[in-house]
C-alpha cells in the first residue's frame, strides 16, 4: 500500500563523514587549537563582560556540563588579564593606637613583598644592635653618672634631717616599712620600758620632736621622690637618646624608600616612635634591665604592670595578605571551595593559657583578596551550598570592598579575643559558573542577583556540522593529544569521532560542545590502540571504544532482551493483531540510554467513559503522558464525530508495565491501537511506532530516537530478522538519525527499515495495510478504509448508547405508570 514511499533510504539514516575530506595524515600533523570553537554566542558575552568597566556588570556563564565553561572563560581572562597591569600588594600592620583594629597598607605589585622583608631585616638588625647600646661603657657611665647625681642630693637631704634629729635626741632608722624616728638616748635607741620611764614632760617633748621631724621626713620624701622622676626622666632620654642615634640611620633609610607611599612613610614614623617609647620592655626582652636599686624606689622606674607580647619588636612584622609581585599581568582566580573563609578571608586564633588568642599577623586572605584587581572564577553550586558564602559576596561586590569578619560575632557567639581588620578597597570582575536552572531561580527569587549579575554567557550544547567545524575539531582533538600525549588520530578516526558527537547530541547536522565526553572518548580510543599494538587511532579503534564502553554499561539493557527473548516480557514481531502495538519507552540510567519495547493495547465498548488511560487510573501516568491521551479524545470527536455524540469507552494500558510511564512519545502508538480496536484492522506486529501526535492528527517529533530503534531493532535481531520488520518514526525524527553500524546495515541491506510518517493517517495505513481515507465532498470517508470503518463503529456505538438511555427511560416510564396505577 505504498509503504516505500514512507521508507527511509540507507542515506537518510546515515549521518557519515568521508575521512577524504581532511588532507592530513594524522593530526600530530595540525596546529593546536588556539581558539574556542562552536561558542560565539557565549563568547561575545564574555568579551562584553571583561570589556565594560561599569558597576554590576558581573557574569554568570550557563549550560550544560563539560561544555568547556570554565576552560573558555579561563583562556579569555588569562589573554585579557596578561595585558593588564599587576594589581598592587596588600598588607596589614598593627595599629598602635588599638591593637583590635589592624590597619591595611596598599603598595604597588612587589613593594609589598620588599617592605616585609626591609622589615624583617630591620628587626633582625635591632635585636643585635639594641643589646650592644645598652653594653657600652659609655651608656653605662652615662647613666651612672646620672643615678650618682641623684643619690647624692637624696643623700645630702637625708643627711640634714638626720643632723636635725640628733640635736633633738632623735635617730632615723630604716624598716622594711620604711624610715621611721626613734628617741635615743647616749646614741642608743630607747626601749620601750626606758620611754615609759620618762617622766610626762619628757614624753610630751619626745612626741613633739617627733611629729615636728615626721613631716619634715614627709617633705624630704616627697622631694626624693620628685628627684626619682628626674633620674627617670634622665635614663629614659639616655636611653631614647642612644637607641635614637643607634637606629635613626635604619629608619631614615627606610623613609626614604618609601617615602612616596604616604600611608607607609607614616606606619614607619609610627614603629621609629613607638620603639623610642617602650626602651623598657625592649630592654627587658633582650635581658638588658640595669635599673639600680642604690636609688630608693627606682626598680619602679619602669612601668613593669604595662603588657607586652613576648618580642616586642614582632609587631613591628609586616603581615603580607597580598604578594602580586610573580605576577604578570592581572590575576585570574578559580576558587573551588569557596566557604566563607576560603572567599573573604579569616582570622586565626591560637590556643594560650586556655584562652583563644589571636593578632593582626593572623589574619589570612581569602579569593576575594587574591583576585582583587583582577577576575574571581566560582562554580555557582558550590557557593550556594557553603553557609554565608553567597550573602557575603553580595555585600563584598555591593559595598566594593572586603571586609574580614568573625563569623561568631554575627552569630552571637562570644569569642574569646577577636580583631576588625580594616576594610580593604575591591576592584574585582566575578564569573559565576553554572546551570540554567540555577540561573533562574537566582534572577527571580534575588533581586541583587539582578543588579550585581547583569551579563549572562549562555552556552550552548550543539554546533553546526560542516566542513569547517570539521576540520575545528580535528584541530581539537589534535590539541587534547598533544596535551594529554596520547596516540594522535588518522583521518577515518577524526571522521568517525565527528559522527559519535552528532549521536551525543541526536543530529546529522550539528557536533556537540559537551568537550568533556570528546575527550573521553579520545583518551579510551588511545587506550584501546595502545592495548591493540596500534601507533594511531582509526575508525576501528574508536569503535572499538565504543563498543567497549557499551559493554560497561549495558547489562540492564541485556537483561531486558533476555527477558523478551524468553517471552518474560511479551512482544510480538510477527503477524497482526487487532487493538495491539509496539510501543518503545526510553530508558536513561544517567551514563546510559537505551530502547526498551512495550506492548500497548487497547479495548473499546459500549459506554461513555471517552478513553480511559489505564496509567492514570492506577497512578502509573505522569502528567505529560496522561495528557498525550486525553489528546486522543480530542482528535476522535474533531475527526470523526461531527454530526453524533462520541459516546464510547475505551481502555488503553501499557502491558507488563509496572513503574510510572511519563512523556507523549507513545501517544500515536496509542491512537493507533484505538483505530484498530474501533475499526476492526489488525495492526502489523513486526513494526514498532514511536512519536506524539496533536488534535490535528500530526505526528509530532519525539526524543531518544535512536536508542528507540535500537532498543526494537535488538528484539528483532534476537527473535531473526525477517525482512519486514521496521519502526515508524516521525518524518521530523529524520535529521535526528545517528543510528549504529549494524543499523544502517542492516536498512542498507533491506533487512530492517524505518518509517518516516507525518500524520496518523499514513501511519494507520503502514500498520494495517489499508488505505486510511480522505473525506469526500460529501462529508463521508470511503467504504473499506480505516477511518470509514472507525465512523462507522463510533456512530454505531452512539446509536447503541442512544438506543440503551430511549429503552431505559421507557422502562422508567412503564415503571413509573404502573406505580401510579
Amino acid at each position: 500500500m505504498g509503504a516505500n514511499k514512507y521508507r527511509l533510504t540507507e542515506e537518510e539514516v546515515r549521518n557519515s563523514l568521508d575521512p577524504a575530506l581532511f588532507d592530513f595524515p594524522h593530526t600530530g600533523k595540525l596546529d593546536v587549537l588556539d581558539q574556542v570553537i562552536g561558542q560565539d554566542r557565549a563568547v561575545r558575552a564574555i568579551s562584553f563582560g571583561i570589556g565594560i568597566e561599569s558597576p554590576g556588570y558581573h557574569l554568570y556563564a550557563m549550560g550544560p556540563p563539560g561544555t568547556g565553561k570554565s576552560t573558555t572563560i579561563r583562556k579569555f581572562l588569562e589573554k585579557k588579564a596578561s595585558t593588564q597591569k599587576v594589581p598592587d600588594d596588600w598588607c596589614y600592620v598593627y595599629n598602635f593606637s588599638d591593637p583590635d583594629y589592624p590597619r591595611a597598607l596598599r603598595l604597588p605589585a612587589g613593594r609589598g613583598h620588599q617592605l616585609r622583608d626591609d622589615i624583617n631585616q630591620m628587626i633582625d638588625r635591632f635585636r643585635t644592635i639594641i643589646p650592644k647600646v645598652f653594653q657600652k661603657k659609655e651608656y653605662n657611665s652615662a647613666r651612672q653618672t646620672i643615678q650618682e647625681k641623684y643619690l647624692e642630693r637624696q643623700r645630702k637631704l637625708l643627711s640634714q634631717l638626720e643632723a636635725r634629729a640628733n640635736k633633738k635626741a632623735l635617730k632615723l632608722i630604716q624598716t622594711p616599712q620604711g624610715i621611721t624616728i626613734v628617741p635615743v638616748k647616749d646614741g642608743e635607741p630607747l626601749t620601750p620600758e626606758e620611754l615609759e620611764q620618762l617622766d610626762d614632760q619628757e614624753k610630751k617633748k619626745v612626741k613633739e620632736n617627733q611629729q615636728h621631724l615626721q613631716q619634715e621626713l614627709q617633705e624630704i620624701l616627697r622631694k626624693v621622690q620628685k628627684l626619682e622622676i628626674k633620674a627617670r626622666k634622665e635614663i629614659q632620654e639616655l636611653d631614647k637618646q642612644s637607641i635614637r642615634y643607634a637606629v635613626e640611620q635604619t629608619f631614615e633609610e627606610l623613609k626614604n624608600s618609601y617615602g612616596e607611599n604616604k600611608p607607609v612613610a607614616n606606619y614607619l614614623t609610627a614603629v621609629e616612635e613607638n620603639l623610642l617609647e617602650n626602651i623598657a620592655q625592649l630592654k627587658k626582652d633582650f635581658g638588658q634591665d640595669q635599673d639600680s636599686e642604690s636609688i630608693p624606689g627606682t626598680a619602679q622606674l619602669i612601668n613593669k604592670a604595662q603588657k607586652f607580647q613576648p618580642d616586642h619588636l614582632e609587631r613591628y612584622k609586616i603581615n603580607l595578605l597580598v604578594d602580586n609581585s610573580k605576577l604578570h599581568g592581572a590575576p585570574v582566580i578559580l576558587e573551588e571551595n569557596p566557604t566563607l573563609d576560603n572567599l573573604i578571608g579569616r582570622i586565626e586564633h591560637q590556643a594560650q593559657m586556655g584562652a583563644l588568642i589571636t593578632n593582626y599577623q593572623m589574619i589570612k586572605a581569602g579569593a576575594l583578596h587574591q583576585a582583587n584587581g583582577g577576575y574571581l572564577l566560582l562554580e555557582a553550586k558550590d557557593l550556594l551550598s557553603k553557609k554565608s558564602s553567597w550573602p557575603a559576596l553580595k555585600r563584598a561586590l555591593k559595598n566594593k570592598r572586603i571586609k574580614i569578619e568573625n563569623p561568631s560575632r554575627s552569630q552571637g557567639v562570644i569569642s574569646t579575643q577577636s580583631l576588625n581588620p580594616e576594610a580593604i578597597p575591591l576592584n574585582v570582575k566575578v564569573f559565576l559558573i553554572g546551570d540554567s536552572r540555577i540561573y533562574y531561580l537566582l534572577y527571580s527569587l534575588d533581586d541583587d542577583f539582578q543588579e550585581i549579575f547583569k551579563v549572562k554567557a549562555d552556552f550552548a550544547r550543539d554546533m553546526i556540522r560542516n566542513q569547517e567545524t570539521a576540520y575545528q575539531y580535528a584541530q581539537f582533538i589534535a590539541t587534547i593529544c598533544a596535551e594529554q600525549d596520547l596516540k594522535h588520530f588518522t583521518p577515518t578516526g577524526v571522521a568517525r569521532l565527528i559522527e559519535e558527537s552528532s549521536r551525543m547530541v541526536s543530529q546529522q547536522n550539528y557536533l556537540t560542545t559537551r568537550f568533556g565526553e570528546i575527550v573521553d572518548l579520545i583518551q579510551q580510543a588511545s587506550y584501546w590502540a595502545e592495548q591493540n599494538g596500534k601507533k594511531l587511532v582509526d575508525a576501528e579503534q574508536v569503535d572499538y571504544a565504543l563498543r567497549e564502553l557499551t559493554y560497561r554499561s549495558d547489562r540492564l539493557e541485556e537483561l531486558v532482551q533476555r527477558m523478551i527473548e524468553e517471552s518474560t516480557i511479551l512482544i510480538t514481531t510477527t503477524g497482526a493483531k487487532i487493538g495491539q502495538i509496539n510501543g518503545i519507552s526510553y530508558l536513561s540510567l544517567g551514563d546510559y540510554a537505551f530502547g526498551k519495547p512495550s506492548r500497548i493495547s487497547c479495548t473499546t465498548h459500549v459506554g461513555k467513559a471517552g478513553v480511559v488511560n489505564i496509567e492514570r487510573e492506577t497512578k502509573l501516568g505522569g502528567k505529560i503522558h496522561n495528557k498525550g491521551v486525553m489528546i486522543l479524545t480530542g482528535y476522535l470527536g474533531g475527526r470523526y464525530a461531527e454530526d453524533f455524540p462520541l459516546a464510547l469507552s475505551a481502555r488503553i494500558a501499557f502491558e507488563q508495565q509496572y513503574s510510572s510511564v511519563d512523556g507523549d512519545s507513545a501517544s500515536s502508538a496509542e491512537l493507533y491501537a484505538l483505530l484498530s480496536s474501533l475499526s476492526g484492522y489488525p495492526l502489523r506486529q513486526d513494526l514498532a511506532v514511536t512519536g506524539s501526535v496533536n488534535q490535528n492528527g500530526q505526528v509530532q517529533a519525539i526524543g531518544g530516537v535512536n536508542q528507540k530503534i535500537e532498543g526494537f531493532f535488538k528484539t528483532c535481531q534476537i527473535r531473526g530478522l525477517s525482512g519486514s520488520q521496521g519502526v515508524i518514526i516521525p518524518r521530523s525524527n529524520v535529521k535526528n538519525l545517528c543510528l549504529r553500524d549494524e543499523v544502517r546495515d542492516a536498512v542498507s541491506t533491506d533487512k530492517f527499515h524505518i518509517y518516516a510518517v507525518d500524520t496518523v493517517d499514513q501511519g494507520i495505513s503502514l500498520l494495517t495495510g489499508k488505505e486510511a481515507g480522505v473525506r469526500q465532498s460529501n462529508g463521508k470517508f470511503p467504504a473499506g478504509t480505516v477511518n470509514r470503518a472507525v465512523v462507522d463503529r463510533l456512530r454505531e456505538l452512539a446509536e447503541k448508547v442512544k438506543n440503551y438511555d430511549q429503552e431505559t427511560r421507557d422502562n422508567q416510564q412503564d415503571e413509573e405508570q404502573q406505580d401510579n396505577g
